[in-house]
């Protein structure tokens, strides 16, 4: 290791040895001669050596012993750690020594200068690069011993040999010798900070005065001196440390294989760099000793590796720290340093025993070259608590080549492994969290003036619920207090009251009132309420025990507050507190009430979270239109907690944790502390060029960039916060042009980021940049700015995103595409000339995983609030960035799309998923001004290979859940793509399908969406809130967060153009109500574009709760006119009659005469009709002059034509593509000149479809009309023939599969015929051929306009053109095989569900005429007619019906007791139980209400008289979170519930293996595994 305070020291063997005395030696007593090398003579003859006080004692055979060995510490409690690391010391100083030697770097050489054939010491003239030392010996440093002076001389090769024998047999004599301890510890000392550098930190070697009593410990001369002899060298350090009584026999061969391993590392650097004859004899050692080598295991735990060397480098900001080759650290302690560069093999380990945690902080860690920085392993995860902060401010003038400021980098060879604790990373609410706690809400109520009187709130014990408020004003009214009486004598035993007095209650407050105050509540203060005088109080109905506070009235005006406060418990287990209050403050009265939870609330999670602990950030994703409901928590401690269980504080908003309209609208709960946490060091507000106008806050985080050719990295179980940079390339984590990073680029394991949570980060969370095979699974991206998991260049394939959370994804400035619209208009440093950018179009598209490639792989992640879209399929034209140049351009549109399989978007503003567009892949120029990287245009046609010349691959969208999106939950424009098993509920608009462009542009692709469900207005409705734009009412009249605007048209499926295919879906709760449509099906408003007859339905399920299945729009706010092409043109085909009732029947605009004939049904609500018929498709191009607007109208209504404005402006041609009927005439006219080249296509004809066509001309006009084939993709021309003129038009009529044409020179009018000669498949729009067309060519010899619409149209003979048909074959009965298969769409598709629906009648709903209470288990339908209590049991694990029981409640005790026998003996263990009551009695069941305990009410039910009840429960040792118990009193609504339960959880501890099938883990198996 080297730092920047490296000594440097020069060396002299010659000076040493003349230099050298006797004197300061003499007075050592050492009886034999002991040769040491340089640096150990230096720290033995220092000054301060032991002096004489503490002899020297040779140490007997005894002083091995086990007692003996114990007396050489002076303390006890340090005897062991000392032990420990000076062990590991000693092993490492010793195997230094050897190598020195070993590998020829010092030798022993027999002189005949010096006196008396003394040996000296020299250094070689070559190198080896096993290791580095920056210093040598000192002129001082050399002293001889027994007064031999040493000498510099050349070795002799052909003496070396004999000179190291005759060393080792003088050395073979020598017995014993006396070696000091202090000099042991010294010498062991400096050669380990020689060897790795002078200023290395390390665990500090215990001074002998301190731990060893100055005991002298025997060693042997060989331990001292080395030779080239392998064995030997093992040999010496297993005598070393065992005579230094550091180890026991027992313990020889672990040490044996250590120091051998150690040494067997260093063997491939050494060979090579010393000379072929010092070389031989270790090629032989080597050879000799194979199998023990092959035989070697590294640990699992990389700190427990024995060569690793304490380290405690301290706090030196100033200092830069680099570990290099040969050095091994193990980190022990808290330290701040400039930087750390890791290098040529060097190691960093994180000690994962720490006195207390280690917090590293530093301006950067590089790491290259062989380099490694461990923190645990995969196999040994971190377990204690370790801090990496990365410091330093933008304006620091510090930037690293490639990396930047704040980095933690990995280079070429570099090896980053982060492995921290093995916790659960995210899971799902498995019960709805509400706000404040309460399923109510949170109570709260203060008032000051215009309180007076006894202010009374009534609340449910069973739910906490505040069920009435009143004020009786009974200081000034008589009456009130009769009101008061007949108030409190109606509420049902067991209500619970809150009384508060504000101002003054007591004047008119009658005895009579106070009497039942007292009798009905337990009230001792009411009988002596006083003038002016506070009181609270919080009583039960019926119960002796009331909480009160009274106060005395002062006459200054201000008094103590009266505060009554008392504890109750929901039927669910959740502790609440009533507390009412009352008081004056300086003369103003004031009083109030609060309802909320008693102090924390208990989270039921679907997933074991014992990994949780309390301390730790948790954050619980919205579940609402605005991102920003989403919640952090600190988790409390929690013992009455289960395993599915954490606690936390109060909650602000509504959380949805169930399965709501048959959508998993569960909240996603996030992790977000981990025991390995990465941080930047921030500055308390923005500074800097950091943006400073768009954030006040610091920007300036760190970073994690992995560059190309590194050689490990994997990060699992660590945080990230503070982490990226508002710059371009510095982000949380980043994989900058890395390449293949999987298998096939050599890496095994795969490289992978796992169980990360990256949090309040300023830049994109993981980016992945030109790298390819990357595995992203279990992370959390949460409150970061920019797109969040980001693909960025367009070649990145082959990456695998598996189970991770992304939610609260901001604006950011760095690309046009991350910007809001403030940012994007002003950040113009990258536009050309005076551009101003347009954010609908250029940016407002930050998303949360941001996907430039489609051949990559999605599988279980949530994408659970963007500012604008949660998964974005974007498509570069051509590689952009660095990437520039390595695809063709627009292979990513032909791309096939990898898995996309179980991903959930929800709480974004724009859409949930979007597939379409691309970004603009060219810099500015003076034609296109805009940015690049800008929005642009772009569209999806996955082929087979990427190659538009082979078959389509369809793009499969499979499990897709989507709500609360603002505008979108889904959007895809292309083709082929198919949606299928997704849910989509709640959005402004569920999903719009487009084709990739329809005619001529597109070839024919189609869309599907199947297997599906939609919902309107689901039960979750919200919290206002949190950024939500809209509150307001919902189609039942309740209040509700809304999507867009309160008047915004919501639409379940939205067709653009077309061709779709909308197959086996259902619809649910799509109501219209007054000022807002709601319909299940509608069409893109506002549409220039053209719409595709060939759009299907079939098998379509619309539930009761649709009351608008249709609807085409009426001028207005949204729809605008309601008159651009689209609008018109708007059609689909129901194929079965599932929508309409009518099979094989087309339905289109009202007001569209192109297709309506005499035997359409009109639909007034829908703006439509139902027609039988065929349609197609006639595509008109127009030249000259370009822009027309063209008239058609069909023969049937000349009257009522249809304006079209045509799509292509700034085209030098003008497109039309109205929907016609076949069989049918139509005459085509223009609003201005006449075009003098018109095209007509018959579009979606099959072979002998025709239409005839007419086209306004002047009367002396002249025509050249020709007929061809046009090859679209090479756009070439067959068949071409000339058309002929036909004498007549009945001529025409007869023969309409000729080439010929009539025009009729009286009305102006050119006739055509246009059928189609060749066969078309499946949805392209012409045949394998080519498309079938026809040109007319017209010379106009004079400019006047043609209105042909208005003539006569009897003598063109036209009545017998087509067979117009009526309605017919109604379908009478329902569709069995209509709507999904599934019962709910979830997140677990491996879990099954029932759907559970249980509706009770009070005495209230029998008297309404309501004859009957039903239990409904999936479609199975349980009617009850009798009064009392009804039963349903199912397996909980099978979903069986096991039993249905009813119990008359007429016959009170005998009802109660058959009730309790039937829950504790008859109910069988893991039984879902479902009770329902009709005209319950109520008052018999208090005898039986402690039974349901059983089913799981956490306290014994209370039953009202004439009340209702409906409960879910589970008889089973586990209680689970979809519990509900719902007893209502006279005057509320029937009970009622409806609920999702699913079958098979692990805690209803089902017999035998559950086996499911997970789909998920088969795919992402399938990926990972090796090709």
């Amino acid at each position: 290791m080297q730092t920047d305070e490296s000594p440097k020291v020069q060396s002299s063997l010659k000076d040493a040895c003349t230099n050298s005395t006797a004197e300061r030696f003499s007075q050592r007593p050492i009886p034999q001669s002991l040769h040491l090398l340089p640096y150990q003579k230096q720290l033995l003859l220092q000054d301060d050596l032991p002096t004489s006080e503490a002899t020297p004692r040779l140490l007997t055979p005894e002083d091995h012993l086990p007692e003996k060995r114990r007396r050489v510490f002076s303390s006890p409690g340090l005897a062991g750690e000392f032990a420990l690391h000076l062990l590991y010391c000693a092993v490492f100083a010793v195997a230094v020594l050897g190598l020195l030697h070993w590998d020829g770097k010092v030798q022993l050489i027999q002189g005949n200068s010096c006196k008396d054939g003394d040996q000296r010491i020299q250094r070689p003239p070559w190198k080896v690069s096993s290791m580095s030392y920056n210093v040598t010996t000192k002129l001082s440093d050399i002293y001889p011993l027994h007064k031999r002076f040493a000498r510099s001389t050349k070795p002799r090769k052909d003496k070396q040999q004999s000179n190291l024998l005759t060393i080792y047999q003088r050395m073979t004599e020598v017995k014993e010798i006396l070696l000091p301890c202090e000099s042991l510890v010294k010498v062991t000392n400096y050669v380990l900070r020689e060897a790795l550098g002078k200023t290395l930190e390390f665990f500090p070697l215990p001074t002998c005065d301190q731990r060893l009593n100055n005991k002298t410990s025997k060693v042997n001369p060989l331990s001292l001196i080395r030779v080239k002899i392998k064995p030997q060298l093992l040999y010496q350090v297993l005598h070393f440390l065992k005579e230094l009584d550091l180890l026991v026999d027992a313990h020889q061969a672990k040490a044996f294989s250590i120091v051998k391993k150690l040494m067997i590392n260093k063997q491939e650097m050494i060979l090579g760099k010393t000379s072929k004859n010092n070389n031989e004899h270790v090629l032989k050692w080597l050879k000799r000793n194979r199998t023990h080598r092959k035989s070697f295991k590294p640990v699992d735990c990389p700190d427990k590796a024995l060569y690793l060397l304490p380290w405690n480098p301290g706090h030196h900001e100033n200092k830069k720290v680099k570990i290099g080759r040969g050095v091994f650290l193990k980190l022990m302690s808290s330290a701040s340093l400039h930087s750390i560069t890791i290098e040529n093999g060097g190691k960093l380990v994180f000690n994962d025993a720490p006195k207390s945690p280690i917090t590293l902080k530093t301006r950067y860690i590089l790491i290259r070259n062989g380099g490694e920085l461990h923190i645990g392993a995969e196999k040994c995860p971190y377990n204690s608590t370790a801090t990496i902060i990365l410091y330093g401010k933008s304006t620091d003038a510090l930037n690293v080549e490639h990396f930047g400021q704040k980095f933690i980098g990995v280079d070429k060879g570099g090896i980053l492994e982060l492995h921290g604790r093995k916790s659960l990373s995210w899971t799902f609410l498995a019960q709805t969290l509400y706000p404040g706690g309460l399923q109510s809400g949170a109570y709260r109520f203060d008032k000051y003036w215009g309180s007076r009187g006894i202010n009374v709130r009534v609340i449910d014990q069973g739910t906490a619920k505040v069920l009435a408020a009143h004020r009786f004003d009974t200081h000034l009214w008589a009456n009130e207090s009769r009101r008061l009486q007949e108030f409190l004598r109606c509420q049902p035993r067991g209500r619970v009251v809150a009384i508060a007095v504000g101002d003054s209650a007591s004047r008119r407050l009658t005895l009579s009132a106070r009497n039942d105050l007292s009798e009905l509540l337990g009230s001792k203060e009411a009988r002596y309420l006083g003038y002016r005088q506070p009181w609270a109080a919080v009583g039960v109905i019926g119960e002796s025990s009331t909480v009160e506070d009274k106060q005395l009235y002062q006459p200054n005006g201000s008094t103590d507050m009266a505060v009554a406060r008392r504890d109750f418990q929901t039927y669910n287990g959740i502790h609440f507190t009533v507390t009412a209050f009352s008081e004056w403050v300086r003369g103003v009265p004031h009083c109030g009430f609060r309802v909320g939870v008693s102090n924390s609330v208990i989270l039921n999670l679907m997933d074991d979270a014992t990994s949780w602990l309390p301390g730790d950030q948790i954050v619980i994703a919205s579940t609402d239109y605005s991102m920003h409901q989403a919640e952090e928590f600190t988790l409390l401690p929690c013992p009455e907690c289960n395993i599915y269980q954490v606690k936390i504080g109060k909650p602000r908003y509504l959380h949805m944790g169930e399965v709501v309209d048959g959508i998993d609208m569960r909240a996603e709960v996030g992790l977000l502390s981990r025991n390995i946490l990465i941080k930047g060091e921030m500055e308390d507000s923005c500074d800097g060029q950091n943006f400073c106008h768009f954030f006040s806050y610091d920007t300036f985080g760190g970073q994690i960039k992995i560059l190309r050719n590194f050689a490990s990295v994997h990060l699992s179980g660590i945080e990230l916060t503070n982490m990226g940079q508002q710059i371009l390339g510095s982000y949380p984590i980043h994989f900058h042009l890395a390449g293949d990073v999987d298998q096939k680029g050599g890496y095994n394991p795969p490289t992978y980021v796992d169980n990360v949570a990256i949090h309040h980060c300023f830049s994109r969370c993981v980016a992945i940049h030109a790298t390819n095979g990357l595995l992203v699974k279990d992370t959390i991206g949460y409150d970061t700015l920019g797109h969040c998991f980001f693909l960025e260049d367009g070649v990145e394939q082959r990456n695998i995103l598996y189970h991770n959370l992304g939610l609260l994804t901001k604006p950011g400035t760095i690309l046009p595409s991350d910007r809001n619209e403030i940012m994007c208009i002003s950040i113009r440093n990258r536009v050309c000339g005076n551009y101003i950018p347009v954010p609908n179009t250029d940016c407002m598209a930050v998303t949360t995983f941001w996907i430039s490639n489609p051949n990559n792989h999605l599988i279980n992640n949530a994408a659970a609030g963007a500012q604008d879209v949660g998964v974005w399929y974007i498509f570069h034209r051509a590689p952009t960035g660095e990437s520039v140049g390595k695809f063709p351009e627009g292979q990513s549109e032909f791309t096939p799309l990898g898995i996309f399989y179980n991903n959930r978007v929800h709480s974004n503003f724009k859409a949930g998923l979007f597939i379409d567009n691309g970004v603009k892949t060219t810099k500015c120029n003076d034609n296109d001004p805009r940015e690049v990287l800008a929005i642009d245009f772009a569209r999806f046609r996955p082929h087979q290979n990427a190659d538009p010349r082979q078959p389509r691959v369809p793009a499969v969208i499979d499990g897709l859940i989507a709500f609360k999106n603002n505008d979108h939950g889904a959007w895809a424009r292309g083709g082929d793509i198919i949606f299928r098993n997704s849910g989509f509920s709640d959005n402004g608009i569920g999903l719009t399908l487009a084709s990739d462009g329809t005619f001529p542009t597109d070839e024919g692709s189609s869309l599907e969406v199947t297997r599906s469900v939609f919902v309107g207005e689901s039960i979750n409705v919200g919290c206002n809130g949190g950024q939500n734009r809209y509150w307001g009412k919902g189609a039942h009249g309740e209040y509700r967060t809304l999507p867009r605007n309160r008047t915004f048209p919501i639409r379940g499926f939205q067709i653009y153009d077309g061709p779709v295919r909308l197959t086996q879906c259902t619809f649910k709760k799509y109501l219209s109500s007054h000022g807002r449509y709601c319909s299940a099906l509608g069409f893109f408003m506002r549409n220039p574009w053209q719409i595709s007859p060939q759009n299907n339905v079939s098998q379509v399920k619309l539930e009761s709760s649709v009351n608008l299945e249709v609807f085409f729009g009426k001028p207005g706010q949204w729809f605008g006119t309601n008159s651009l092409d689209g609008d018109w043109t708007s059609i689909f085909h129901d194929l079965d009659g599932s929508v309409t009732g009518f099979p094989d029947t087309f339905v289109a605009r009202a007001d569209n005469y192109l297709v309506r004939h005499p035997g359409c049904l009109i639909v007034p609500r829908w703006n439509g009709v139902i027609c039988t018929g065929k349609y197609a498709q006639l595509y008109v191009q127009a030249w000259h002059p370009e822009n027309p607007s063209l008239l058609i109208a069909k023969d049937l209504y000349p009257s009522h034509p249809l304006k079209l404005q045509g799509v292509n402006r700034r085209a030098p041609y003008q497109q039309y593509q109205p929907v016609v009927m076949l069989e049918q005439a139509y005459i085509l006219s223009w609003n201005g000149s006449t075009p003098e080249q018109i095209v007509l296509y018959p579009i979606n004809f099959n072979r002998g479809d025709w239409i005839q066509v007419g086209l306004c001309y002047p009367r002396g006009t002249v025509f050249k009309v020709m007929s061809d084939i046009n090859q679209r993709p090479n756009g070439g021309v067959h068949s071409v023939k000339r058309y002929k003129a036909a004498s007549s038009l009945s001529i025409l009529q007869k023969n309409p599969s000729k080439s010929l044409y009539f025009f009729d020179f009286s009305s102006g009018i050119l006739f055509i015929i246009l059928q189609a000669k060749h066969v078309r498949k499946g949805h392209s729009y012409c045949s394998k051929h080519g498309c079938e067309r026809v040109r007319i060519l017209a010379h106009i010899n004079s400019w006047e306009t043609s209105s042909c619409l208005q003539m006569g149209y009897s003598k063109k003979g036209t009545s017998d053109l087509g067979h117009l048909s009526p309605l017919t074959g109604r379908v009478a009965a329902s569709c069995s095989q209509c709507g999904a298969p599934q019962v709910a769409i979830t997140s677990d598709p491996h879990r099954t569900y029932i759907r559970v629906q249980i509706q009770s009648q009070s005495r209230a709903d029998i008297q309404n005429g309501h004859k009957f209470a039903f239990i409904k288990v999936n479609d199975d339908v349980f009617l009850f007619e009798k009064p009392g209590l009804f039963f349903v049991t199912i397996d909980a694990c099978s979903g069986e019906i096991l039993s249905r029981q009813h119990f008359d409640t007429v016959q009170a005790l005998p009802a109660a007791d058959s009730i309790a026998n039937y829950i504790h003996a008859t109910i069988p263990e893991r039984s879902i139980t479902l009770v329902c009551s009709r005209d319950d009695s109520g008052w018999p069941l208090i005898h039986v209400s402690s039974a349901f305990l059983r089913l799981g009410a956490a306290k014994p039910i209370k039953f009202f008289m004439e009340g209702s009840f409906a409960m879910l429960g589970f008889k089973g040792q586990l209680k689970p979170a979809w519990i509900k118990i719902i007893s209502h009193s006279v005057g509320q609504l029937a009970a009622s519930l409806q609920q999702y339960v699913p079958l098979k959880l692990h805690e209803y501890g089902c017999p035998g293996k559950v086996k499911e099938n997970r789909r998920d883990l088969k795919l992402f198996q399938d990926l990972i595994s090796p090709i």
